[in-house]
C-alpha cells in the first residue's frame, strides 16, 4: 500500500497482538513478525528457537501454529477494514520465512472474516470432560465448509474410525511414557511454578491442565506428569469423543500453512457455534501411528490435526508473549 495509507506502528502491533492469540503446540508461540516500513510488507517467520526437535522434527506443527496465527492476522485486518494479500513461502532460500502480507483497503463487500473476529479472544483449548450430547450435523457441516474455504478437508469419522483414532491416542501415550526425550520436551513447556521453569508468558500453565482421567483414556494430553500439580482432581471424560480430522492431499510446508489457517478458521467458527474444543496431536507426532489415523477411503492423504468438539467448560486464557517479543519494525 502507499505510504499515505500504510498502517502506523500501533495498528500493526494491534494486528500482531490478535494474530498471536492462535493455538500452537504446547503454546510455544513459534512465530516472529517483521514489518518493513518502506514497503508496508509484514513478514511472518517461524522461530527455530521454539521448535521441538523430538516431537516435531520436520517442523510441521510449527508451520501449523504459524498458519493459525496468519489466519488470525487476516481476521484482525478485515475487522479494521483492510484486505490482507498473503504470499506464502516467498523466499525459497529461507525456509523460516513463511509468508509476506500486504494490506490493501477497503475490504471488498461480502468479506466473511470479520464475522469471526469476536471469537479470537474467546477461543481457548478446553482440557475438561465434554457432555455426551452429540454435536448437531448442521454445525459439523458448517465446520467442514469452513475448512474447505482454506483449501483443506475436515472429516467427521464414523464409529470404527473414531475407535481407531482413540486407540492411536492410547498407543501414543505409551510411546510418550517410554521416551525420555519426549517427556523432557513436554516438561520444558509446562508451567507449574516450580523453580527453573521457562517464562510464564508461554507454555501450558497448571490451571489449564484440566483434571486427570478417570475410568477411560482421556482424549487430551495429560501435562501433569507424576509429581507435578498433585492436587488436580480426577474426572470421567466422555467415552466416545466427537472428533474431526483436518487434512490435506499433500504433506508440504505450504500444505502445513494451509492446514494451520483452516484449523484456526474451524476453531473460531466452533467457538461462535457455542462449542468447546481441544486439539489432539498425540498420535500424529509418531510416524508409525500418523498414517493409521487417516481413512483409507478418503481423499485426505495426510492428517494434520485431530479436533475434539463438544459441549463443556470453556478453557481458560493461556499466557501470551508481549508484542514487543514477536514484532520488530525494520
Amino acid at each position: 500500500m502507499s505510504p499515505s495509507t500504510r498502517p502506523l506502528r500501533p495498528l500493526v502491533a494491534s494486528l500482531v497482538e490478535e494474530a498471536a492469540l492462535a493455538p500452537s503446540m504446547h503454546n510455544a508461540q513459534p512465530w516472529r513478525f517483521v514489518h518493513r516500513e518502506a514497503s508496508g510488507v509484514l513478514e511472518l517467520h517461524g522461530d527455530p528457537s521454539r521448535a521441538m526437535p523430538r516431537q516435531d522434527p520436520d517442523h510441521r506443527a510449527l508451520h501449523i501454529g504459524c498458519g493459525a496465527a496468519l489466519f488470525g492476522l487476516r481476521v484482525a485486518a478485515e475487522h479494521r477494514g483492510l484486505r490482507p494479500d498473503v504470499r506464502p513461502l516467498p523466499a525459497p532460500g529461507d525456509p523460516w520465512h513463511l509468508a509476506d502480507i500486504r494490506f490493501e483497503g477497503p475490504v471488498e463487500a461480502g468479506g466473511d472474516l470479520d464475522a469471526l473476529h469476536a471469537a479470537l479472544a474467546r477461543r481457548h483449548t478446553s482440557r475438561f470432560p465434554f457432555a455426551e450430547e452429540p454435536v448437531p450435523a448442521e454445525l459439523l457441516d458448517g465446520l467442514c465448509a469452513a475448512a474447505l474455504l482454506e483449501g483443506c478437508r475436515l472429516i467427521v469419522p464414523g464409529d470404527w474410525h473414531t475407535d481407531t483414532v482413540m486407540s492411536l491416542v492410547h498407543a501414543s501415550e505409551l510411546f510418550e511414557a517410554a521416551d525420555e526425550a519426549v517427556r523432557a520436551e513436554i516438561a520444558a513447556w509446562t508451567r507449574t511454578g516450580a523453580a527453573g521453569e521457562g517464562t510464564s508468558a508461554d507454555g501450558i500453565p497448571a490451571y489449564a491442565f484440566g483434571p486427570r482421567q478417570y475410568d477411560v483414556t482421556a482424549p487430551v494430553r495429560d501435562f501433569g506428569a507424576p509429581g507435578r500439580a498433585p492436587a488436580r482432581p480426577s474426572a470421567r471424560f466422555e467415552r466416545t469423543p466427537q472428533i474431526a480430522l483436518l487434512g490435506t492431499a499433500a504433506d508440504t510446508p505450504e500444505s502445513w500453512l494451509m492446514a494451520g489457517q483452516a484449523l484456526q478458521r474451524v476453531l473460531l467458527q466452533a467457538t461462535l457455534d457455542g462449542l468447546a474444543t481441544s486439539l489432539m496431536s498425540q498420535p500424529l507426532e509418531w510416524p508409525e501411528l500418523r498414517f493409521d489415523a487417516r481413512d483409507p477411503l478418503s481423499t485426505v492423504g495426510y492428517v494434520h490435526m485431530v479436533v475434539r468438539l463438544g459441549y463443556g467448560p470453556a478453557g481458560r486464557t493461556t499466557p501470551r508473549r508481549p508484542v514487543s517479543d514477536v514484532l520488530v519494525f525494520a
